[in-house]
């Protein structure tokens, strides 16, 4: 409980101020091509971290709470060391792509802003290096149950993209918004460093008997799972740059108005329900651990549902209040909310997947939420493609729905094959 409070802390906390960062976006830059090039550039940059850093927190909480003293030391270190490369060269690969991957994430985009969005993506993947290393802290961080150095994540993104943007608009004026939000990075980076090291005796620790080629083994499961979810917004996103200008920047303007609700949700119960389910699983009760696991996703509907209700009925004038600013316009509000209709309802499927995915993961059985995980955005691309329209309020419809088939799909397959796995257990 003190650590899902921790972290609902610090998920309110980088929310609220994620809420300033985006009216500061909004002001500058409005719904014009300019925002365009920011929001093709972060908002699959933020995916790609997310899935990293998810993928090694899942991944690696469960094998270094199996380890203790000096052993977990061991491992720690050489998660650390061999990861740090591959985010590494995953970063030089984004860097060196980055004029081909744009092609791909924004094909409809106003072909004068190309070079800023391409410019935008470059700076933005020196993030990758820091949130993944990040990641493996937190990850050891976790083990121990001290969430609150790792719960400020969110927060110091958006603290320093601000800060950014104010300080650096007049003399980079776009690419100000990429320099901020990679300072933030690097910044969560040296507190958990900070904070995972302090009490660590690194000079006693013996070499890790663990092959590399196991550790990097290790969060395949989760990286397919989470790009299959990151790549249902990136579809989304690369077919909104064909309904017109601004239309890309409006989907990320309403992943706000999904994503804090969701990071509500989903961040501070299932960090800290992951340690609790190990646990039990270690333990051999893996039928508490089911009954934790529904009656987690029975509060989750019950508060997706309602949430994504309230956002509907009141999207128009708190899209207003929080935004409408400097170039964010009228026409930008009606764009947004338009947007914000079809997009908003993938709060329910979304939460609802994450929770029972990540549960399931921490019980080892890693195939239902793989398999499910896809199923958003097939159904996407088959429905989006098959619609053809470019009308705001429909550009996001294809995701939402997709959420939903994929959540079914997870429930039936989990309840399908349950008492066995409770008899394995």
């Amino acid at each position: 409980m003190r650590g899902g409070l921790t972290l609902v802390l610090g998920v309110l906390t980088g929310n609220i101020l994620g809420f300033g960062r985006v009216a500061l976006t909004a002001s500058f830059l409005g719904t014009q091509s300019g925002a365009d090039s920011l929001a093709v550039a972060m908002g699959p940059m933020d995916t790609l971290n997310s899935v990293m850093i998810n993928s090694v927190v899942f991944a690696f909480v469960p094998m270094l709470t199996a380890c203790s003293g000096a052993d977990r030391t061991a491992l720690f270190l050489k998660l650390n060391r061999i990861l740090v490369w591959v985010f590494t060269a995953v970063a030089a690969a984004v860097i060196v792509g980055a004029p081909w991957l744009m092609r791909a994430l924004a094909p409809g985009i106003d072909p004068r802003f190309f070079p800023a969005a391409v410019t935008n993506l470059r700076i933005l993947s020196l993030s990758t290096i820091a949130g993944g290393a990040g990641a493996v802290h937190c990850a050891l961080l976790y083990t121990d149950r001290r969430f609150l150095p790792t719960a400020f994540y969110q927060a110091a993104l958006n603290v320093f993209t601000i800060i950014g943007a104010l300080s650096l608009w007049k003399l980079l004026g776009v690419y100000a918004f990429a320099v901020g939000y990679t300072a933030g990075a690097w910044v969560q980076l040296a507190i958990v460093w900070f904070a995972a090291r302090s009490n660590l005796d690194t000079a006693a620790a013996p070499g890790s008997t663990i092959h590399w080629r196991e550790i990097l083994a290790k969060p395949s499961f989760f990286v397919v799972y989470a790009a299959g979810l990151g790549l249902n917004i990136t579809f989304t996103r690369a077919y909104a740059t064909h309904a017109g200008p601004g239309v890309a920047a409006a989907l990320d303007y309403c992943m706000r108005g999904v994503g804090v609700p969701l990071a509500i949700l989903v961040t501070p119960i299932s960090n800290s329900l992951l340690p609790e389910i190990a646990r039990l699983r270690s333990l051999f009760r893996v039928r508490d651990a089911f009954r934790l696991i529904d009656r987690t996703t029975a509060l989750v509907a019950l508060a997706a549902v309602g949430g994504c209700a309230f956002a509907l009925m009141f999207r128009r004038p708190a899209i207003s209040l929080f935004f409408q600013h400097g170039r964010f316009t009228g026409e930008s509000t009606r764009m947004v909310s338009a947007v914000f209709l079809g997009l908003g309802p993938s709060l329910v499927g979304w939460s609802l997947i994450e929770i029972d995915s990540r549960s399931l993961f921490a019980l080892d059985r890693p195939w239902p939420p793989v398999i499910a995980a896809w199923i958003p955005v097939i159904f996407n691309v088959t429905l989006t493609l098959w619609l053809h329209s470019y009308s705001p309020q429909l550009v996001g419809i294809g995701a939402s729905l997709g959420l939903l088939a994929g959540f079914a799909v997870l429930f039936v397959m989990g309840h399908a094959q349950r008492r066995r796995w409770v008899e394995q257990g």
